[in-house]
């Protein structure tokens, strides 16, 4: 049975968020080794009372990343098979690219808090801004877009189900296209809780950096078929992996277009390795022909692998 895992990216996150695994010890030594790596204890930071430091980018990124290859060990553990194709929303491509043995963990890690702090310093704290439209479709937030830049950056950079569009660009322009959005019909524009505006003409600065970081990175042919955001292609060269995910940091993450074509070419199950059940929900508002498990505790692993067999 062809079968795909998801890895979410940033907005999964939560203190707590690895409650499902506290017994399971290949999930604490996950986390033992990215704490080896980065010099901080990231089981203390997401089981601490302080929300504010685990939204920080440069904390949100290598703890997902790790909270969603410990999970994969979790499964592998458990006798789960692997699986036919692996795809990661955002931030989570790195995952999907460890998962697939393309990527060390450790030097996944090392790139993620790389990456996190490029995006940040691209753009300075409160300079730009994202937000969700609700009920436009695609071209119609495309262009409100255009219509509300006005000489700045706005840009429709993650489409994640029908009628669900993420924009990001400078925050008065953001703030421009959210009124327009409504004004067209939108049914709600929602300012989100991130610091940095991913995915848009702002981040080309980092995106040229990391390419510079990303030189000293070894990338292997990956053991399973990656989709990567930016074009739903996979790719087996060392150039064409690291080439996607400096494209990925300043284009649009085509997460809708991702999980059709895999629907239609057949894959009608998967997982939602990681936190949370955002990548579930939208693959109930993309399409009907695929069921997507959430893997957010060990019983959600074991029922997936039954359903395997």
């Amino acid at each position: 049975m062809s079968f795909a895992f998801f890895f979410p990216g940033q907005g999964s996150q939560s203190l707590n968020m690895m409650s499902g695994f506290d017994q399971i010890s290949c999930v604490k030594d996950t986390f033992v080794e990215a704490s080896d790596v980065l010099g901080q204890d990231l089981w203390a930071m997401i089981n601490g009372t302080d929300e504010a430091v685990i939204n920080s980018t440069v904390n949100t990124q290598p703890l997902m990343l790790t909270a969603g290859i410990a999970t994969y060990r979790a499964y592998l553990e458990a006798q789960g098979k692997p699986p036919s194709v692996v795809a990661g929303h955002s931030l989570g491509e790195y995952s999907a690219l460890v998962a697939a043995q393309s990527l060390s963990f450790e030097d996944a890690i090392k790139l993620v808090r790389v990456r996190a702090q490029l995006m940040q310093e691209a753009v300075p704290e409160g300079i730009g801004a994202m937000a969700a439209i609700l009920g436009l479709d695609d071209e119609a937030v495309k262009a409100v877009c255009v219509n509300s830049a006005q000489g700045e950056i706005v840009e429709a950079v993650n489409f994640n189900a029908k009628g669900q569009v993420v924009i990001a660009g400078n925050a008065s322009a953001v703030e421009r296209a959210m009124l327009a959005a409504k004004e067209a019909g939108a049914k709600r524009a929602l300012p989100l809780p991130v610091s940095v505006p991913s995915h848009c003409a702002l981040m080309k600065g980092a995106a040229e950096k990391l390419a510079h970081a990303l030189d000293s990175i070894t990338v292997n042919k990956p053991t399973i078929c990656v989709l990567h955001n930016v074009d739903v292609q996979s790719y087996s060269d060392s150039a064409a992996i690291k080439d996607a995910l400096v494209r990925q940091l300043y284009s649009p993450v085509l997460w809708t277009q991702t999980v059709a074509s895999l629907a239609d070419e057949g894959v009608h199950l998967s997982a939602e390795c990681g936190p949370g059940k955002v990548l579930a929900g939208l693959t109930k508002r993309i399409t009907d022909k695929m069921n997507c498990q959430p893997l957010v505790k060990m019983d959600d692993v074991h029922q997936f692998i039954s359903t395997l067999q």
